[in-house]
């Protein structure tokens, strides 16, 4: 397998891509992005690229570059297609640009995902597991395409501990050392359970609060099983690796010759240096644990401090996907663990809880977070508890029984301190949800093997001087 230069493999290409950015910076000479957006028309997927996308802060780097013609190469190079992942054919109405894109397309990279631990079980299979599917299905379809690039994550794992291998998971398998897991039974079972649902009448609201394990003692009984029971009597701890395992069984089931990347990333942050340091977009995964201590909502929480919490910055992810798809372009179509990349940093550069409860400290410490009022907010030390059982004491003594005596006293007080309440309360479920949503990653025991994906980067230090710098994602490089 040989790499060559990157940048002049991606010149005069076709991608259907959802990520964009980096490919106009380095290879402006792309011959087409297709990015699929979803949008019930042209005017609307048009609208979103340039509200969500290309106004967006992470565009500076390209405007400062092009300068007035930015809008121009963007309209040149960029072919916003209405779409949605989770339906069959991408979703695509428009079957003039259907057959355009099947005859033009040189790669397809499918990143469209929920990462909501507590999505909703219907929508997280139609896009994490049913999304992959339709994917492999298009890609089929398409004449030119040499490589289909799947982002998974390297939690599909699950809750075992360990080395991780980069290997498939099989159709039908589970991770408690039994067989029976059925993707179509599951997408059934949802299907009845909604139906049967809507047959007594609950509202959309109400679905959206069962299946997430939020409604009334009789909707959660009936629907604890969906959003729960079926994630971790398969050996998952929540619906979102749970959904995107199902999704890589789907394609390694299906794939046949269609020559196919499996990039497993673990938990995604900001970025290192492009296109410049710090860039993140929205709160996803563990940032609302660094937001709510920031903001002072979370004082305390449970950790296993000696535990490796496996991070690593967007930008490295991205041109781990990018050497990936030009590594493996034309090469034979094999489904095996060479076509698997766990691009990680927990084998060659890990990181403990502790040094992240310090980064917290430090950073928040220099950089307060401003609240609305324009008044800094002061942060402690995060105070991190090893089990549950002192994390529950902690909590009770703590919060629990103050809250209760100040409830009473208010109740005395003819609702005086009702606000003071509110957001007590609001604090103590706040830590507790995150809690129950980060428990398994936060005593994650796995270590995940990044062999071959250390060849790919071997690759790339073999590069030139200008690509090697270009397309780094050595995670020894992070401080």
């Amino acid at each position: 397998m040989e790499l060559g230069s990157i940048v002049q493999f991606l010149e005069n290409k076709a991608i259907l891509i959802i990520f964009v950015e980096k490919i106009m910076r380095v290879q402006p000479n792309v011959k087409k992005l297709y990015l699929l957006l979803r949008a019930a028309d042209d005017m609307s997927a048009t609208q979103r690229l340039h509200d969500e996308m290309i106004r967006k802060d992470l565009f500076r780097v390209l405007r400062e570059k092009w300068g007035t013609k930015m809008d121009s190469l963007i309209s040149e190079k960029v072919v916003v297609v209405p779409g949605d992942l989770s339906l069959v054919d991408l979703g695509l109405k428009n079957s003039i640009l259907r057959d355009q894109i099947c005859n033009q397309i040189d790669f397809i990279v499918n990143l469209a995902a929920t990462t909501k631990f507590d999505e909703r079980y219907d929508v997280a299979l139609g896009i994490n597991t049913l999304g992959a599917k339709h994917a492999l299905t298009f890609a089929k379809k398409c004449v030119r395409l040499k490589v289909l690039v799947h982002v998974s994550t390297a939690y599909v794992c699950g809750e075992k501990g360990g080395l991780i291998l980069e290997t498939p998971y099989h159709f039908g398998e589970t991770l408690n050392g039994t067989t029976g897991l059925d993707v179509y039974a599951e997408k059934k079972l949802v299907e009845e359970k909604l139906n049967g649902f809507r047959a007594e009448g609950a509202t959309e609201e109400e679905i959206t609060l069962a299946m997430k394990d939020l409604g009334t003692e009789s909707r959660k009984e009936k629907f604890l099983q969906i959003i729960i029971i079926r994630a971790k009597i398969h050996g998952w701890p929540n619906t979102y690796v749970f959904t995107k395992a199902m999704g890589e069984m789907l394609i390694g089931h299906l794939k046949e010759n269609l020559s196919v990347v499996i990039i497993r990333p673990p938990i995604i942050t900001s970025t290192l240096k492009e296109p410049f340091p710090g860039w993140v977009e929205g709160v996803r995964t563990i940032d609302s644990l660094i937001v709510g201590y920031g903001k002072g909502k979370l004082p305390f929480f449970l950790a296993d401090l000696k535990a490796i919490v496996d991070l690593m910055p967007a930008d490295l992810v991205v041109n781990a996907m990018i050497v990936a798809m030009v590594a493996h372009a034309n090469q034979p179509a094999a489904y095996d663990h060479h076509m698997i990349y766990q691009v990680g940093s927990s084998m060659s550069n890990p990181l403990r809880n502790e040094k992240v409860s310090d980064v917290f400290f430090r950073y928040f410490s220099k950089t307060p977070w401003i609240n609305k009022d324009g008044k800094a907010v002061k942060v402690g030390k995060l105070l991190v508890l090893s089990d549950k059982d002192s994390f529950h004491r902690y909590l009770a003594i703590r919060y629990l029984l103050p809250l209760k005596g100040l409830e009473l006293v208010n109740t005395t007080l003819c609702q005086y301190f009702r606000i003071m309440c509110l957001d007590l309360r609001r604090k103590i479920n706040f830590v507790i949800r995150l809690v129950e949503l980060y428990e398994p990653y936060l005593f994650f025991k796995g270590v995940f093997d990044d062999l071959t994906t250390e060849k790919l980067r071997l690759m790339v230090r073999d590069q030139s001087g200008a690509e090697a710098n270009m397309f780094y994602f050595d995670p020894k490089c992070i401080d």
